[in-house]
């Protein structure tokens, strides 16, 4: 038996952003509130059983049924999709080999592929762009080079290639990059890029966009070669360039077709560059896009100057900057400004810098200032956050910077306007982050606090396998009573989300954590204090021992029981006998730890509550006395207090209400198995009454979820049974009519099965 807290305190509407305020933020919301497309649906369960559905080569590797063709539309996204999913790999990569499919975009980010199985699988294609950013250390930069050069085609005709973090060996180098005459844009950041490399490069004779930030360049006079068809020219952080200042703006002064130029840096490197480049009033009149962040010295009123001279400018970097605050920026509705003046700035910056951890850190620390008091539900850029964070996963400032900006985001009633799936992939960022940092005490805090928001526990769909590990052990943690309050509070609710089985799985921190709640529960009674951790921890032992044996024996190898008589000695408040009554419930079921509790004190205090004037608290000491009671084996030596006992149920079910009758919390069940030995006995129709009342409580008060559960289990062949029995009451039977008549109206076409089903 569970319990579930109050329906008003956990408020369900959403609250979705007024389009007139938030456009973009409206339409992210429809968006993720969308189903995925129907083709990457089909994509994703291909990728899941690629094993069933191909054959195996001699050496392992896959291949496609021989019917099967991917067109290159298709082709693109499926490999795009398999990267990004982690299951591109030597193996599966052979499925395309050959001419099933055909492939012009190719984006494999971050995969782990050999030499061999990336020339075997790839190069044959006619592909258009490359992208391999970040791939294992084991594919070399110099090995994508050569692969794709033996490829005449491809020679000829790849236009974007982006080998952005690959590795290069240190007597290695690039100069066959020059024989791609197709190439209009190239991406070479965080390479090992020389002087060498970039002459050839700048031959190429189509070559229009180029990246060469932090490489090893000192030099960047080649590039006079391509002035007169360099478009976009990007060489961030920069760190070896051996020019000074005027022989580098005498380079770029002569990039005549420039519209983009990013020459911003590092704060710590204090580069005036992008200083000195704003006083030239003779220098790229017809940029449309400059990023000077991370620039010293820059201000609002030379960026102004600068911008005043080009009124075609669109977008200027300003982050990590003095500039962006004055009027002037935020008047221009034509200029986009990545910067930290306003969350409009903070969010171009993480959308344009979301490869550069080095920005994404200052932008996600500019919006956790931005965001302390926030009242305004803002899904982008909770988008934008999430972004971060999966770029820069063993990034530990990104990590905890962005958990932090999380939980302002999502505090309060917040989440309540974020879209699930939305609040899904952040929680699991979340929590990966705790499993890369796991001794970073505040970002595992940052993780627990989320969990705080009625929303995102109830509603999100997230692993509470791996949270329920988290929270148990926050729960034995006596570091922060607040932290161990929250962590008692979420148990209490998220063990109601794991089957008995998952909780089991738990054992050495179920151990710990039932004893350090039994250890609160003390302290609790010792300072006579009623308060919300007292209930929120006896919530959480009631929904832990849930048809979960091995915590109902830790509960009672560690004095359990004794603790919650004197519980029930110290408060004589409803809430609290409710949720004590619940857990002995638990502990009643399990047939092996019921003699137990048949002390005189505890069964002294059931009858007593038993009597009780809260429907509730009535029902759930009535419970307890029908479970003891319906093994006969151990009451041999008191049979006169058992019939004592079961006479007193009698006469309370006869004075309840209407089993259609309101309680103050509600009372639910995982499953109706512990019913069946109560509902079979039929020389203690007071046992059965009381079994057959909570069956159609629950069915009345939820009969989408009971009725159902009733027909799963086997529970309505063993009401016709019981109904038909020849021993069964008048009132028994009655009862059962009351049920059947319930499922019924619910299942408005059933017709009895005419086979008979196990009782459930």
């Amino acid at each position: 038996m569970v319990h579930f807290l109050h329906p008003l305190l956990w408020p369900r509407t959403l609250v979705l952003p007024y389009a007139q305020q938030d456009a973009q933020g409206h339409c992210l919301v429809q968006e993720e509130a969308s189903p995925y497309p129907l083709v990457n649906i089909c994509m994703d369960v291909l990728i899941a059983k690629l094993d069933k559905w191909c054959s195996k080569r001699p050496d392992g590797t896959l291949c496609l049924p021989e019917h099967w063709y991917f067109p290159h539309e298709i082709a693109d996204k499926f490999l795009e999709r398999m990267a990004w999913q982690g299951k591109l790999t030597d193996r599966t990569a052979s499925i395309f080999q050959g001419k099933q499919v055909s492939l012009k975009l190719m984006n494999i980010r971050r995969v782990k592929l050999s030499a061999a199985a990336f020339t075997q699988a790839f190069c044959h294609h006619k592909l258009t762009e490359v992208d391999a950013t970040s791939v294992d250390s084991q594919l070399l930069a110099p090995d994508i080079v050569h692969a794709l050069q033996g490829s005449a085609w491809i020679q000829k005709n790849l236009q974007c290639l982006v080998l952005d973090s690959v590795s290069v060996p240190q007597n290695s180098g690039l100069l066959a990059l020059g024989q791609f005459t197709g190439l209009h844009t190239l991406s070479l950041a965080n390479v090992s890029f020389r002087n060498e490399d970039l002459v050839g490069v700048s031959q190429l004779p189509s070559l229009e966009s180029l990246d060469i930030s932090n490489t090893l360049v000192t030099d960047i006079s080649a590039l006079l070669s391509c002035k007169n068809r360099l478009r976009s020219l990007t060489m961030h952080y920069l760190k070896c360039l051996a020019m000074n200042n005027p022989q580098i703006l005498d380079v770029i002064r002569q990039l005549k077709c420039l519209l983009h130029l990013d020459i911003s840096d590092h704060r710590q490197l204090k580069s005036d560059l992008a200083f000195y480049l704003l006083q030239q009033k003779d220098i790229l009149p017809n940029l449309i896009s400059l990023d000077i962040s991370g620039g010293t010295d820059i201000t609002d009123q030379v960026v102004e100057s600068f911008l005043q001279h080009r009124p075609a400018m669109r977008f200027v970097g300003l982050l990590y900057t003095d500039a962006g605050y004055s009027d002037f920026f935020m008047g221009r509705q034509d200029l986009k400004v990545a910067g930290g003046a306003n969350m409009s700035q903070i969010s171009e910056a993480l959308s344009r810098y979301r490869h550069r951890s080095c920005f994404v850190k200052e932008a996600l620390y500019r919006l956790f200032t931005e965001t302390l008091s926030l009242r305004v539900i803002l899904p982008v850029v909770l988008k934008l956050v999430a972004i971060g964070m999966r770029n820069h996963p063993l990034d530990l400032p990104v990590q905890f910077t962005a958990s932090a900006c999380a939980l302002n985001l999502t505090h309060q009633g917040l989440a309540r306007g974020m879209p699930v799936r939305l609040l899904s992939e952040i929680t699991y960022l979340l929590f990966k982050a705790t499993k890369n940092f796991p001794y970073y005490q505040q970002l595992q805090k940052n993780c627990l606090l989320s969990l705080t928001s009625s929303r995102i526990l109830m509603d999100v769909p997230f692993d509470r396998f791996d949270a329920a590990r988290l929270v148990l052990r926050w729960v034995c943690k006596r570091e922060s009573p607040k932290m161990q309050m929250m962590a008692v509070s979420i148990t209490s609710i998220l063990a109601l989300k794991l089957s008995p089985e998952e909780i089991e799985q738990f054992q050495e921190e179920l151990a710990l954590a039932v004893k350090e709640l039994l250890t609160i529960i003390r302290q609790k009674m010792a300072e006579n204090l009623n308060d919300v951790t007292l209930l929120f921890t006896l919530k959480a032992l009631w929904n832990l021992t849930d048809e979960c044996p091995l915590a109902c024996k830790y509960f009672i190898e560690n004095e359990g029981l004794a603790t919650i008589v004197q519980v029930l000695e110290t408060f004589s408040v409803s809430a609290i006998q409710s949720k004590v009554l619940g857990l002995l419930n638990n502990m009643a079921e399990v047939r092996e730890l019921s003699p137990a509790l048949v002390t005189e004190d505890l069964m002294e205090h059931t009858v007593s509550l038993l009597h009780s004037s809260d429907i509730e608290v009535s029902f759930l000491a009535a419970g307890v006395i029908a479970h003891l009671t319906c093994d006969r084996q151990q009451w041999l030596s008191h049979s006169p207090r058992r019939r004592a006992l079961l006479q007193d149920l009698h006469l309370t079910i006869q004075n309840w209400p209407s089993s259609r009758c309101d309680m103050s919390a509600l009372v639910t069940y995982r499953s109706f198995k512990a019913f069946p030995p109560l509902l079979v006995n039929f020389s203690q129709p007071e046992v059965q009454r009381w079994a057959l009342w909570a069956i159609h409580h629950v069915c009345n008060k939820n009969p989408s979820k009971y009725c159902k559960l009733l027909l799963e289990e086997g529970g309505l062949q063993l009401m016709y049974d019981i109904q038909e029995h020849d021993q069964a009451s008048a009132q028994v039977r009655q009862m059962v009519s009351s049920i059947l008549k319930e499922f019924r109206m619910h299942f408005t076409s059933f017709r009895r099965p005419p086979q008979p089903q196990r009782p459930f």
